[in-house]
């Protein structure tokens, strides 16, 4: 069944929409066609809505794309993988930080090579932040990539007025949430043997890292 006879029948505006991911698909998108030229198999963390993987998959067609997140989630991610298949895109696998030491590989046998993650360390604690770079670098081989996308405070401060006004908000919802120190995300990613090879400003004073496994 093609794409545009899915869409007759299901309302894709009744699909869970986050702006901010329709606001950066492109240009992230524009990144990964570039770092992930040689990468076959890659897990996202924190697929949320679905919306980076539905844009993903199709323009990245030498690769298996692997969704995960909280099971909450799942029927967001569900979908829009019914609204927009491809067959290069895999149902979300159950994977909370809190609780799971590793990623299932789910129905495919082959290792991730790559790990892709957005807008998930300044909502999650700092010890979070710790468990995913401790997973990264256990399961990523040499050479192969993490690449996180989000907004990050650099030299101590932050990047932006509206940044400080995001942080602001968030950590009056959640304390332990909160932008980042870029230097102290490239330092702890550096205890794994995750090596900041490429940093790449996005819209909306946001920055796409590109680690690599050393």
């Amino acid at each position: 069944m093609h794409n545009g006879d899915l869409n007759n029948k299901i309302d894709v505006s009744a699909l869970p929409c986050s702006q901010a991911c329709e606001n950066n698909k492109q240009p992230i998108l524009k990144v990964l066609q570039s770092e992930l030229q040689g990468s076959h198999h890659v897990l996202e963390i924190g697929s949320g809505t679905g919306q980076h993987s539905v844009h993903f998959a199709p323009h990245l067609a030498h690769l298996k794309w692997q969704t995960s997140d909280v099971t909450s989630n799942h029927r967001h991610i569900i979908a829009w993988h019914q609204a927009y298949p491809a067959p290069n895109l895999y149902p979300p696998l159950p994977f909370d930080l809190t609780i799971d030491l590793r990623p299932i590989n789910g129905q495919l046998n082959t290792p991730y090579d790559a790990i892709f993650t957005a807008n998930t360390l300044h909502i999650i604690s700092w010890a979070l932040v710790e468990r995913l770079f401790t997973l990264a670098g256990d399961t990523l081989q040499t050479d192969n990539k993490l690449i996180v996308y989000g907004p990050f405070n650099e030299h101590g401060d932050y990047t932006s007025e509206g940044n400080q006004r995001f942080d602001a908000m968030l950590r009056a919802g959640n304390p332990d949430s909160g932008i980042r120190h870029k230097e102290e995300v490239v330092s702890l990613a550096s205890e794994h043997h995750l090596k900041l090879v490429n940093t790449y400003a996005m819209p909306a004073n946001n920055q796409l890292l590109v680690f690599q496994k050393s």
